[in-house]
């Protein structure tokens, strides 16, 4: 691809599929992101917030993760990218503006 733009979904607890544009090197992905978060409801983000710690091997200790993302627990154990962690404080900032947790 010459723009090097890809697409890629998140399909969240409630069905609904985000779309958003991807372009390496670009802040496009922050600014896609940050958009739908604003649109989720508090499910959806926590189910966003946990998904990417899933993702990196978690080990969840509430019922609810558990019965959502099962309990495996890998290396890195939860560890996040810097990539991750800006989803997550992105993630956190919408749950705090809308009340949530």
């Amino acid at each position: 691809m010459t723009l090097k733009t890809a697409l890629f979904s998140l399909t969240v607890a409630a069905g609904v599929t985000l779309i958003s544009p991807l372009v390496s090197g670009a802040g496009l992905v922050r600014e896609a992101h940050a958009q739908a978060y604003q649109n989720m409801t508090c499910g959806e983000l926590w189910y966003a917030r946990n998904a990417i710690y899933a993702q990196q091997g978690y080990c969840f200790k509430t019922a609810r993760a558990r019965q959502t993302f099962g309990p495996r627990c890998y290396a890195p154990w939860g560890r996040l990218t810097p990539r991750q962690q800006q989803r997550v404080d992105a993630i956190i900032y919408w749950e705090r503006q809308y009340g949530c947790r």
